[in-house]
């Protein structure tokens, strides 16, 4: 323990999503012998990310967060930081940033800020206009996961654009069991030789999958042998389903729920796609490109700093179903060049971003 730098990662929860495989790709890539890791959730619940990786961290508290602005919390927060003797406070995500720099104040503690995602539709909080320069100042790093969540900060959050660097990020690669595909495709009733499209996404208005699927029944009317696989939940179920009924897909859309561990789905899919308004760096599609699958994603966010059109996959223009069509009817038709995209994806994939490349960016941040 003596000589290593003691960091507390701030986030709402660690149950499943982006923010939290971040923070644990740290845990597991950070140097042991020069850090010690512990996390506290804001919002009162460990969630079941935190669950599992209890035992690789040294410490998982929650506090929950009043209504409002809650000075409790920043009274929490700064009391944590003086008895465990901190020496980092990385705080995920803008909220938790507030809390986290009110909370260091008047304590030795650095601060590094790394901000995951942005809203849709993307909007200006002017009453931040005073607060967040000073806030990006004073803190020892801000972070961005993609160039467009850099421009995104320095314009509705007026975060000074040269105080932010960028860090994407990364995941370790996935690795599939050779029955995986054969396996699921009898699980699910998928025929061996259907040719499947398919996402692991939380089924949420911002992941607009609405256009998928209406993207894939036009498809389908071409491509009767075709699958869309959708694995994930959330607010948006219901009315997907609903709309599948409507779109008379329904029988070919296989929706498997939440899976905590979707390696295999995904390696069942011949071609992965996103349909999202706003992304800042999916790790659901490096996940996709580091099993080789050639990509369909929206222009948006994050996404065309990691999709290399007409090379590691597809991007269309975000809402526009008659784009999406054209890019799952193209790279349907054309056998050779989804191989290419498929092999050029992996290739992307292990150049930029490795889990190990994410942790040694953030050891350097914190060694400085």
């Amino acid at each position: 323990m003596e000589g290593r730098l003691k960091i507390l990662h701030v986030t709402f929860d660690m149950g499943i999503g982006g923010t939290e495989q971040v923070i644990r790709q740290l845990l597991t890539h950070l140097p042991k012998d020069r850090y010690t890791n512990e996390i506290l959730c804001i919002d009162g619940r460990i969630g079941v990310l935190g669950e599992l990786i209890a035992g690789e961290v040294g410490r998982l508290t929650s506090f929950t967060r009043k209504p409002g602005f809650d000075l409790t919390l920043i009274c929490h927060i700064r009391r944590y930081v003086r008895e465990e003797s901190i020496d980092i406070v990385h705080c995920h995500q803008y909220t938790p940033f507030v809390y986290g720099w009110f909370g260091t104040l008047g304590t030795s503690a650095k601060l590094v800020f790394t901000e995951h995602g942005r809203f849709y539709p993307d909007r200006y909080r002017y009453k931040a206009a005073l607060l967040n320069p000073l806030m990006a100042l004073t803190s020892d790093a801000v972070v961005a996961i993609s160039r467009a969540t850099k421009e995104a900060l320095a314009t509705y959050e007026f975060i000074p654009s040269w105080k932010v660097q960028v860090i994407y990020n990364g995941i370790e690669p996935l690795i599939t069991e050779d029955n995986d595909k054969k396996d699921v495709r009898e699980e699910l009733g998928i025929r061996a030789d259907a040719f499947v499209f398919g996402t692991v996404s939380r089924l949420d208005p911002i992941k607009n999958q609405e256009l998928m699927l209406r993207a894939f029944a036009r498809f389908y009317q071409v491509h009767p042998d075709s699958i869309l696989l959708i694995v994930g939940d959330g607010p948006e179920k219901e009315n997907l389903l609903n709309l599948a009924k409507e779109l008379h897909i329904l029988d070919s859309v296989y929706f498997t729920g939440f899976r905590a561990v979707p390696r295999k789905y995904l390696a069942t899919i011949d071609v992965f796609l996103l349909s999202s308004h706003s992304e800042g760096t999916s790790m659901t599609l490096l996940e996709a490109m580091s099993l080789s699958k050639p990509v369909i994603a929206t222009r948006v966010g994050g996404n065309p700093e990691i999709v290399q059109n007409d090379r590691t996959g597809i991007l269309t223009e975000p809402n526009c179903v008659d784009e999406f069509y054209k890019a799952m009817d193209r790279i349907y038709r054309k056998p050779d060049q989804r191989a290419s995209m498929a092999l050029a994806a992996f290739h992307q994939f292990e150049a930029r971003f490795s889990a190990m490349q994410m942790a040694t960016s953030y050891d350097h941040i914190y060694r400085q």
